[in-house]
């Protein structure tokens, strides 16, 4: 089973060092979150993970399908099966949505198999109205500008639909509940379970335990300073929404204490 391994990993920005040693093994089939507080270090790892490269890595490795993947490219590192749902996905005006999932679906398949000429218009066509209808996608979307004008519920799922088209092996989203209300976080906590199954594994980054009710996690982790310093399951979630991070930093001291 492939999964990703993350071991000791040291990242810092700007020469402030962000990531402490985070240790975290994500399997296919399962679905991870990670909660804790604003600037903990949760959004960098996600980033770190895709190869961002304001984001040095000063220690540690990130294992994948038998690759330490830090010495990949961002777009290597997606053909071999990552996929980043970002928190704020940016506008490209003059590229619909259609060319850009086409583009990305044959990049794909050409880092696959140098001499692939392309996926056949009409078998794109079809794969995409179907991936459509089942996300509960309009169909019209295929040919408007990529996220521009979109609201933020639009743009979440298109985020979805882009994982629908290029089947990822692990999906990070990283706050993909940032800006949404509850009708559309619920469509789109919709369309991940949709995709969710034994050959796919997620980490869900959240500030907020109400996406954890849609999608509901195997295990929960809660990452401070920049450390994954408890895990647990589904209730774990349940309990820092009610009582905070104060309990969970309370006996991170008495441990170090100790």
């Amino acid at each position: 089973m492939s999964e990703l391994i993350i071991k000791n990993l040291h990242v810092q920005i700007e020469n402030q060092l962000i990531l402490k040693g985070v240790n975290l093994t994500i399997p296919r089939g399962e679905v991870h979150a990670i909660m804790g507080p604003n600037g903990t270090g949760k959004s960098t790892l996600a980033y770190t993970l895709m190869g961002h490269p304001s984001y040095d890595v000063t220690e540690g490795e990130v294992l994948f399908k038998g690759k330490d993947i830090l010495k990949l490219s961002a777009e290597e590192r997606s053909h071999l099966g990552l996929f980043l749902a970002f928190q704020y996905p940016v506008s490209i005006p003059g590229v619909t949505v259609a060319n850009f999932l086409r583009t990305a679906v044959n990049a794909h398949r050409k880092a696959a198999d140098p001499e692939d000429k392309g996926i056949p218009i009409l078998e794109f066509r079809k794969q995409m109205k179907e991936k459509m209808e089942l996300l509960k996608v309009d169909a019209a979307f295929a040919g408007r500008y990529l996220n521009e004008g979109f609201s933020g519920g639009e743009k979440k799922r298109v985020e979805i639909l882009q994982m629908a088209m290029l089947k990822p092996e692990i999906a990070i989203l990283d706050e993909t509940d940032s800006g949404l209300d509850i009708d559309a976080l619920r469509i789109v906590s919709e369309g991940v379970n949709t995709l969710r199954n034994s050959e796919l594994g997620v980490l869900v980054i959240t500030h907020y335990q109400r996406i954890l009710n849609y999608i509901r996690p195997d295990v929960v982790h809660v990452m401070m300073d920049g450390r994954i310093v408890e895990s647990g399951g589904p209730d774990l979630a349940l309990d820092l929404e009610e009582h905070g991070y104060t309990w969970v930093r309370e006996k991170l001291e008495n441990r170090e204490a100790a």
